[in-house]
């Protein structure tokens, strides 16, 4: 950590993992309540639990972006950032509105709107939070002595997402056009602005960890960005086939969702092409290996996944069914997930003062890392079977809802006890985060240090 106002990105990432295991608490009592019976379906019923479910995730994953960037700005500006108490303001803004709106969730106050179901009040809330950030951000690069791709692209996918957040304050009674706008917030979100964020973040723990030319992985990311923006933003007219809108939005959609792989694999690319040029292994290898996995999971998850069920000729069987969360959940894992827990592995030493976790080669950290991805494969497999058993059942042979809920059982079983693998490596790095390194008054100082090496290679 080269400078001290750095150190805000800890409360962010606190935050974040805290988030984060409440989100997953919710998500198993979602899981639990489609084995039945439910005893507290009159507390708290399915659709309120899906929802802080879901919400819970954007506001985990944004805590962290915002957390990376008060961290990256600094670093690759050469210099402190503007404010640090605005930094914390922002984040005890973004707690508070995230507690006020789960709770609201549970006594009804919702907009109804679905993946945007935070009310009016909470929305503005959020909208002022974006902007506090821009602000510190601006005028961060103000005073910076450089303005790098790197950080540039990270800032430009983070001010995305708070212009395309905009929408989401218009209310429309009709359900078509209210559909048809609502995908401008979340689709060009996690298929569009947030890929320049995981992009960005990968290409600077690539440059920290493998030591990888900065010229080499910033090519890649004008690549990137420019496979994100050709094919992210028509590639919407996926959520459009079957909303009532023209028929023209098929081949579009179908064309350019196929297209939408290309920027993973631009991201995947420029990982093996890093791998390639290291010369030693790092001492943080926790943190590499959560960047690898990204690039990787993210290919898989977000890009073959997302490929094999939005083509339209296949969308019209399996739209509304579990092959949505099949994708959606190894999407945001592999994308967003583990681009966030890269960054909190890699700062770990630095932002907590601990110099003896400098050197990170294995321990729980991989426990949790390997735990963490063999469990949300699972997890993955276990949607994929029941997905497929339900698109049968229902749209082929034409069984009713319910009566095809009931055979899906078994797949669920399959999907708590895989969730429950997950579970176990989320807990081990919490425990590492919290417990093994704890923040402490002095922090690590990088500033003049030379990265440091373990055993070769090979």
């Amino acid at each position: 950590m080269r400078y001290r106002s750095q150190s805000v990105a800890y409360w962010y990432f606190a935050v974040a993992l805290l988030l984060f295991a409440l989100q997953l608490v919710f998500g198993l009592i979602s899981a639990v309540k489609y084995l039945g019976p439910d005893p507290i379906r009159d507390l708290l019923p399915f659709d309120v639990s899906k929802t802080i479910h879901t919400n819970l995730l954007v506001v985990w994953i944004l805590a962290g972006f915002l957390g990376a960037a008060f961290y990256v700005v600094p670093e690759e500006s050469r210099t402190e950032l503007h404010s640090p108490r605005l930094a914390y303001w922002t984040l005890v803004l973004l707690t508070a509105l995230g507690v006020t709106a789960v709770v609201g969730y549970l006594f009804g106050w919702t907009a109804g709107n679905k993946l945007l179901e935070q009310p009016l009040p909470i929305k503005i809330g959020i909208v002022i939070v974006l902007l506090m950030f821009a602000y510190n951000i601006v005028r961060t690069l103000a005073k910076g002595a450089r303005v790098t791709v790197t950080e540039g692209m990270l800032v430009a996918g983070l001010f995305g997402a708070a212009l395309l957040y905009l929408p989401s304050l218009l209310e429309f009674t009709n359900y078509t056009v209210a559909t048809f706008y609502r995908w401008w917030t979340i689709h060009l979100w996690v298929e569009g602005v947030f890929e320049l964020v995981q992009a960005s973040l990968l290409a600077f723990l690539l440059m920290k960890l493998t030591g990888v030319d900065r010229t080499v992985v910033e090519k890649w990311l004008y690549i990137i960005v420019a496979l994100t923006f050709a094919t992210g933003l028509i590639g919407t007219a996926h959520h459009y086939f079957w909303i009532g809108v023209p028929e023209y939005w098929l081949p579009l959609g179908g064309f350019f969702s196929a297209l939408e792989p290309l920027p993973f694999l631009g991201m995947a690319v420029m990982t093996y092409i890093a791998l390639r040029r290291i010369r030693a292994a790092p001492a943080n290898r926790v943190a590499l290996h959560w960047t690898i996995g990204s690039a990787m999971v993210a290919l898989i998850g977000a890009g073959l996944l997302g490929l094999a069920h939005t083509w339209p000729a296949v969308n019209q069987w399996t739209h509304g069914t579990l092959i949505t969360p099949m994708h959606g959940h190894l999407a945001f894992f592999g994308a967003y997930g583990m681009i966030v827990l890269a960054m909190v592995s890699y700062t770990m030493p630095y932002v907590t003062g601990n110099v003896d976790s400098e050197v990170r080669t294995g321990g729980i950290g991989l426990w949790s890392f390997w735990l963490q991805v063999a469990g949300m494969t699972g997890m993955t497999m276990a949607f994929a079977a029941a997905g497929v058993a339900q698109v049968y059942m229902e749209r082929i042979l034409g069984v009713g809802y319910l009566d095809s809920q009931l055979k899906l059982q078994v797949h669920f079983q399959m999907l708590l006890a895989t969730a429950s693998i997950f579970s176990l490596g989320v807990m081990l790095f919490l425990w590492d985060f919290f417990i093994l390194n704890p923040r402490r008054g002095t922090l690590l100082d990088t500033r003049d240090a030379a990265p440091r090496e373990v055993e070769p290679v090979g």
